[in-house]
């Protein structure tokens, strides 16, 4: 991998050359900066924010608080010579409108993952760069001259200080205070709020105190997501300062201490942040090429510490052990379990970072009650809620990729409790109706009022896909947990405990593949045993009886089942939720909150089910890896659309699939960075 493709190529793979005047382009592209807590800067490539989750410093702080929006935008002016003050802003804040004068921003791209802009000023060339140090409530925000006459920079910051998931429309929580020192500032609110922390460093700065509030301001996304979409924020004054030909400017904005802010300089930081990024890239055990290196610097984006919940660090470095967790998805999701069984392999052994997986198996085991692993851990709180049929079951999975990589015995002998639990509550019963039939040994659930498995939408009281019973994918991951359980209790364990296992795993496949085949579809059923009988709607769910170590589905019955998902289910973004022609399907995800709900796996493409569609693929067809990898070419032009960089969480289920939901999700970096390793990996048809 040549690490210089990603720090300016000439051409780059996130560059977009912009057509003079349009500025949708611009406005309709995100990016995506985070600090390893939770913590991140966003925003749209153009400048004028459009959801109640951009800003520049979005700070992860201990529960109650969670992530908390404090500084939400820069108003950047330049004036070049004696010129007039220019707005490098596309788009004005107030009322979403427009300015209709020269185009300034000239091109963008990503720099080793990070967002860089290059304007053209009067004659004159700046560029900007946005970073957050790892592991830091801080962001560092620089403007280099390139070429062209001197110029005068003004900046005017405006804050918020409110949850990042609270409407734009929250009240301010005025009066706000400026307390000054040297060349430092810190803004404060009032309540039990944290302080926002600010240095301007460069040539002459000086700041002029004007508090004002500054609105109405016009969410876009808000506003055709069907939520209050018109809000208000606050400026304490601004900076400004001169950028003299090949000089530099960075604003300091922080959260942090002021020891912790100033322990680094603004060069010293970027500097240590770039060598930090080209490691990653360069343990990565597999190269890729430029695509499957942004993946792995876009994989980085999820890793993170629970900064909110300090006790789960705490707990774990009393025994030498560090805590790490998966954020499902930025910009409103927390760390769910789900997400982060499945997201494991991707984001963590396919990129090198081993101990990072073992943190994070060991984190959940922890968590673990009554033999369930947390559906979610909510925003801003410290207990996980444990609503949720298949997480449990997906750790074991994780678990075995991440003792296939590592051969860390350790962890397992320290989990080792953990799955006899699950295990033992799963066959005697626990929480939501979760447990075994003892008629057939297969998995059910449902509760009602209760969404248990990922397809998992809820509005209000309505259960929009409730698949309460015996749903076909709970059934192959109880398979497959059965099976790896047999095989730890055989080789580390007892030869009794292994038999018994097994002797459950075997009642689950005679039963499995006695019940669920649907002969008029020549697919499987999605529910058995259902609140209204069987379920026959054709949907991914069932690639997992043949895509996971352990089968549950007899092999004879593959190419069938793959056939069926191929011609019905797979798009170039993944797979649909449900085959068109079902009196339910929804070809579009889009509107208010009900309107998303209702689609959301009624149709709607997920990019993550390309994992499970692509191991069964390669199962079913081996010497056909070339094939497998055209079915990823669509994601290669998708890191240059919605957040660059990075992977959306769904799309509409039909052309030209937009990209729709959470702008970067984990699993759907994840799945498809570990299928690019499997393609790369798997073997090449004999004589080609």
């Amino acid at each position: 991998m040549n690490a210089k493709l990603l720090e300016r190529p000439p051409a780059p793979a996130a560059t977009f050359e912009r057509p003079p005047s349009d500025r949708e382009q611009w406005l309709a592209r995100e990016w995506l900066v985070t600090n390893g807590l939770g913590g991140y800067a966003s925003g749209t490539v153009g400048g004028a924010p459009s959801r109640r989750y951009h800003g520049l410093l979005i700070s992860a702080l201990p529960a109650p608080l969670g992530r908390f929006l404090l500084l939400a935008h820069l108003s950047e002016r330049l004036r070049v010579g004696d010129g007039p003050a220019i707005s490098l802003q596309e788009g004005v804040l107030a009322s979403g409108a427009s300015d209709p004068g020269e185009p300034l921003l000239q091109d963008f791209w990503l720099d080793l993952g990070l967002p860089v802009w290059r304007y053209a000023v009067a004659g004159a060339l700046f560029e900007k760069r946005v970073l957050m140090p790892h592991c830091q409530n801080t962001v560092l925000v620089t403007y280099r001259h390139l070429a062209g006459p001197a110029a005068r920079l003004k900046l005017m910051p405006t804050v918020h200080f409110r949850s990042h998931d609270a409407e734009v429309s929250t009240p301010l929580p005025l009066p706000f205070h400026l307390s000054a020192c040297d060349d430092r500032y810190e803004l404060s609110a009032a309540g039990d709020l944290p302080s926002l922390r600010l240095k301007l460093q460069g040539e002459r700065p000086a700041f002029t105190h004007e508090p004002q509030t500054v609105g109405e301001l016009v969410f876009r996304i808000e506003k055709g997501r069907g939520y209050a979409s018109v809000g208000r924020l606050w400026s304490p004054g601004y900076f400004r300062v001169d950028l003299v030909p090949q000089g530099a400017v960075a604003l300091v904005a922080s959260s942090e201490s002021w020891e912790q802010v100033q322990a680094l300089t603004p060069a010293a930081a970027w500097q240590a942040e770039r060598e930090r990024r080209r490691r990653l890239i360069a343990q990565a055990p597999t190269p890729l090429g430029e695509e499957g290196s942004q993946l792995v610097l876009a994989a980085d984006q999820f890793l993170v510490r629970p900064a909110t919940r300090v006790e789960d660090a705490a707990r774990a470095q009393a025994v030498g052990d560090d805590v790490r967790t998966v954020i499902a998805g930025y910009h409103w999701f927390t760390d769910w379990g789900r997400d982060t069984m499945i997201s494991l392999e991707g984001l963590t052994l396919m990129t090198g970072r081993f101990a990072e997986a073992g943190y994070i198996l060991r984190t959940f085991a922890a968590h673990v009650r009554d033999g369930l692993i947390p559906n979610l851990f909510p925003e801003g709180q410290k207990e996980g809620l444990y609503h949720t049929a298949d997480a449990s079951l997906w750790y074991f999975h994780a678990l075995d990729r991440y003792l296939r990589a590592t051969g860390d015995v350790g962890t397992l002998h320290v989990v080792w409790p953990k799955l006899i639990e699950i295990y033992e509550h799963h066959l005697r019963g626990t929480r939501f109706g979760i447990g075994v039939d003892p008629a057939d040994g297969l998995l059910r659930q449902g509760a009602k009022g209760y969404q248990l498995t990922w397809m998992d939408a809820k509005v209000g009281d309505w259960v929009v896909t409730p698949r309460r019973g015996k749903a076909v994918e709970i059934n192959a991951l109880w398979y497959n947990a059965l099976r790896l359980l047999e095989g730890w209790a055989r080789q580390y364990q007892s030869g009794a405990q292994a038999d018994a296992i097994a002797a459950q795993a075997e009642q689950v496949y005679r039963s499995f593949n006695e019940r669920y085949w649907f002969a008029e579809g020549d697919y499987l059923y999605d529910i058995l045993d259902g609140e209204n009988g069987h379920d026959s709607a054709c949907r991914p769910n069932q690639l997992f009886a043949i895509s996971l170590p352990h089968p549950v589905l007899a092999p004879e019955r593959w190419p069938q089942v793959l056939a069926v998902a191929r011609n019905r289910l797979l798009t170039p973004m993944g797979l649909r939720t449900l085959a068109p022609g079902h009196p339910d399907y929804k070809p579009t995800y889009d509107g208010d909150l009900r309107s998303r709900d209702a689609a959301y796996h009624q149709g709607t493409v997920w990019a993550w089910l390309i994992g499970p569609f692509i191991d069964a693929w390669l199962k079913v067809h081996p010497d056909q890896a070339a094939e497998a990898k055209e079915f990823l070419a669509g994601f290669q032009d998708h890191l240059q659309e919605a957040c660059v960089g990075t992977i959306s969480e769904v799309f509409d289920a039909e052309a030209p699939y937009w990209p729709r939901g959470c702008a970067a999700q984990a699993w759907s970096v994840a799945e498809v960075l570990r299928c690019l390793v499997a393609v790369a990996a798997s073997p090449s048809p004999t004589g080609s």
